[in-house]
């Protein structure tokens, strides 16, 4: 077995850091939001979307992207959050919205630049790390919190994990709502046959938006093939380092929200060949409802870590 490795590749005429690690290798673009374009175990392809980088360009998402500053919808232009009010200008280019015109999933991450780069392989793990400074004018007009995001991508023969880190850089707090939205997919078996299991949690009500409502209710599920059901729900998490796993044949991979995350997104239309199971630190909408939203004070960090076991 090869010793892990980080080397410098291109995909999809992209400059890319491939990190290696047994049978197991993950690709990052680090000129395109850090986006994991790639996951891949024994040469098989791990992630969905993987081949849609046109339309990550344009502010969708695909594979595993960072969402910041928030995940999921926002119901309103105009959002309260640590005693400070924003309004958010309607149709910006740096901005994403939902088909109801609602802005999702914060700013593009290909809109991001991402800096400081940096490579390490040892005899277990093949590691990479970047800094998002969030500091020019155009983004603080969105998210008027001066800070640091520092993404860590750790890959050893087991699985992959990421951290993500944020530091104020200014005299006041920074709301925390970021997450990601990784689609998964397992290779060779039917998406009908894929068997999902998942941890104790609570359903948030949703409206007709997506938006959550304040209703929720205690959440069961069976462990049963997909079939043909279409998933779009949305939870609040009730235990710590929750684990969640999706099976098909004799193959299987872990996706382990080790800390910093509590609530959770589960996106799996009927029609596509993938699942997304997406950590977040806050519900959706939270900058407006500041139901589920903390903050973190000047002079500390936040971290946030999952993990996908294979």
């Amino acid at each position: 077995m090869s010793a892990p490795s980080v080397s410098e590749t291109t995909l999809h005429g992209h400059e890319a850091l491939r990190l290696s690690a047994g049978d197991l290798e993950a690709v990052f673009l680090p000129t395109v939001g850090m986006l994991c374009a790639s996951l891949k175990l024994g040469g098989e392809q791990l992630l969905g979307r993987t081949d849609e980088i046109e339309k990550y360009l344009d502010g969708s998402t695909i594979a595993i992207p960072l969402l910041h500053p928030w995940a999921n919808r926002v119901e309103s232009f105009l959002y309260e959050a640590v005693n400070r009010s924003v309004l958010l200008e309607r149709n910006s280019p740096l901005l994403h919205y939902d088909a109801n015109g609602l802005p999702i999933h914060g700013v593009p991450g290909a809109r991001l630049d991402w800096d400081e780069i940096e490579e390490e392989a040892d005899g277990r793990t093949a590691a990479i790390s970047a800094r998002l400074a969030w500091m020019p004018r155009e983004l603080l007009e969105i998210f008027p919190y001066p800070h640091w995001l520092d993404m860590d991508a750790d890959l050893d023969a087991g699985g992959l994990t990421i951290t993500t880190t944020l530091t104020p850089r200014g005299d006041i707090a920074v709301p925390i709502a970021f997450g990601y939205h990784p689609y998964f997919r397992i290779p060779g078996v039917p998406r009908a046959d894929w068997r999902l299991e998942l941890p104790p949690m609570r359903r948030l009500e949703l409206d007709d938006r997506m938006i959550p409502t304040s209703v929720e209710q205690l959440f069961s599920w069976k462990d049963e093939p997909l079939g043909n059901m279409d998933l779009d729900h949305a939870f609040r998490l009730l235990q710590p380092r929750p684990r969640f796993t999706l099976r098909g044949g004799d193959r299987h991979l872990t996706i382990a929200f080790l800390e910093g995350y509590t609530y959770a997104q589960i996106y799996a239309p009927a029609d596509r060949d993938f699942i997304a199971i997406e950590p977040m630190t806050a519900p959706g909408n939270a900058l407006v409802s500041n139901h589920g939203l903390r903050a973190v004070p000047p002079g500390s960090t936040f971290r946030a870590t999952f993990r996908v076991e294979l």
